[in-house]
């Protein structure tokens, strides 16, 4: 199964350098250098292998190997990037899930559906995971609020701190 981990938004420079807008996680990870990934072009996946990584002014900056021409890339601009999630190499501790496994879960209040994940904001402390229903709600990935996350069944329960859904 490939999961989307970026867009390609530009090219930097002209030698094939491309900029990546990420929702990403783990991008120190996902954007190593021998890393394959496959951009989607209309129909088409194309592989590539990353020959580097590096971030300027919040863009992942990348390189693949074999290109090294604006030429050879510039067409690939505003196409999605995708990882083969089977090849998954990052250890998960105990409580930690990959994006796309939160990102689409139905949050529930006791048995009272909040809304469902649309993005994760990282904000250095914790994680906020950004719930959308009949308004929008910010709930921080923290034991305290977070009780049950099945992603088998896409369903997260959570008891919220007083005031955190008014």
């Amino acid at each position: 199964m490939n999961v989307e981990i970026g867009k390609i938004v530009n090219t930097h420079g002209i030698k094939g350098e491309v900029k990546i807008l990420t929702d990403s996680d783990f991008t120190d990870e996902r954007f190593k250098k021998g890393q394959l990934i496959k951009v989607k072009n209309k129909n088409e996946e194309i592989p590539f292998t990353i020959a580097s990584h590096r971030i300027h002014k919040n863009f992942h900056l990348l390189t693949f190997e074999g290109i090294h021409n604006i030429n050879d890339i510039e067409h690939l601009k505003g196409c999605k990037i995708f990882q083969d999630q089977e090849n998954e190499s990052i250890e998960l501790e105990e409580n930690e899930y990959y994006y796309y496994q939160i990102i689409g879960c139905t949050v529930f209040v006791q048995d009272e559906a909040l809304g469902r994940v649309v993005d994760i904001m990282e904000t250095g402390a914790n994680d906020v995971w950004v719930v959308k229903g009949d308004k929008e709600y910010l709930i921080p990935y923290i034991e305290d609020v977070v009780k049950l996350v099945d992603v088998d069944r896409k369903t997260i329960k959570i008891e919220p701190l007083e005031g955190l859904l008014d």
